[in-house]
């Protein structure tokens, strides 16, 4: 009788131990399904611990691309380089207009490798709405291979052009700074945090005359008095930002001041 007990309560054991293996096998797989569901996603870059479990995917056109990069072969070849030669206050392609559009602004020279369309605005996303560092990496060792000696000036100190705090919160990275890093360890170039920036309206989807009527409200710190200073955004689009920028640094004493961005609207 107790033999029987015995292999009774065995056979009982046995059937648990299976069980529990089958629900972990279905939890692998699960897993492995949301992975795989949120790597497809296009609001998703290809970065982070799912690099371990899949194959990295291009951030612009979702598709297979080598490991540890953020673009297909076919993605950066179609980066849309703007043309020399550029307007050096400006940023734009010559001519740029009778008035140059920055002719009023408060910065002297702005530059950017590249028009703001394509692959260039998936990079951007990738780094301020998904926290891919790689692609600001690859976005200072763009601008520092290219940038003409007019606007990493020697001795200039980079500045980041902060973002709205409530954006800024809410995403969780302030881009800017982590671009501004990345080139500054390339470039040689010190870095001081003399922006704060107080909350406003969002400038996404406004007109370029709504922009520039309600530019953002930036205050400087005087910390670079009579120091030249590049400062540092993701993109350049009406001006208005860099504007407010560096009007608050020319009325903290400041010395001369460029902009450089990644991405130019034109």
């Amino acid at each position: 009788m107790m033999a029987q007990g015995t292999g009774a309560h065995d056979h009982e054991v046995s059937a648990v131990a299976s069980t529990q293996r089958l629900w972990q096998r279905i939890g692998t797989l699960a897993l492995w399904r949301v992975a795989a569901l949120v790597a497809a996603s296009p609001w998703m870059a290809p970065i982070g611990p799912l690099n371990l479990l899949l194959a990295p995917r291009c951030v612009s056109c979702r598709t297979s691309c080598a490991p540890q990069q953020l673009l297909c072969a076919a993605c950066w070849r179609a980066m849309p380089w703007l043309p020399d030669p550029l307007c050096e206050r400006c940023g734009l392609p010559q001519p740029c207009g009778t008035p140059c559009p920055a002719a009023e602004w408060a910065f002297s020279r702005s530059w950017a490798p590249l028009d703001y369309a394509g692959p260039v605005i998936a990079l951007i996303r990738a780094l301020k709405e998904r926290g891919a560092i790689q692609a600001a990496d690859l976005m200072a060792a763009t601008i520092v291979a290219r940038a003409p000696a007019r606007v990493l000036l020697d001795g200039a100190v980079l500045v980041p052009v902060p973002a709205d705090p409530w954006r800024r919160r809410r995403r969780g990275i302030d881009h800017a700074a982590v671009l501004a890093d990345a080139i500054a360890r390339r470039s040689g170039n010190d870095i001081v945090a003399a922006l704060q920036r107080r909350p406003g309206g969002r400038q996404a989807g406004r007109s370029r005359a709504q922009r520039v009527a309600a530019g953002p409200t930036v205050q400087a710190n005087g910390a670079l008095v009579g120091r030249d200073a590049v400062l540092v955004d993701d993109v350049h689009t009406t001006g208005a930002t860099l504007h407010a920028a560096a009007l608050a640094l020319n009325k903290a004493g400041a010395g001369r001041i460029a902009c450089v961005t990644f991405g130019r609207s034109i």
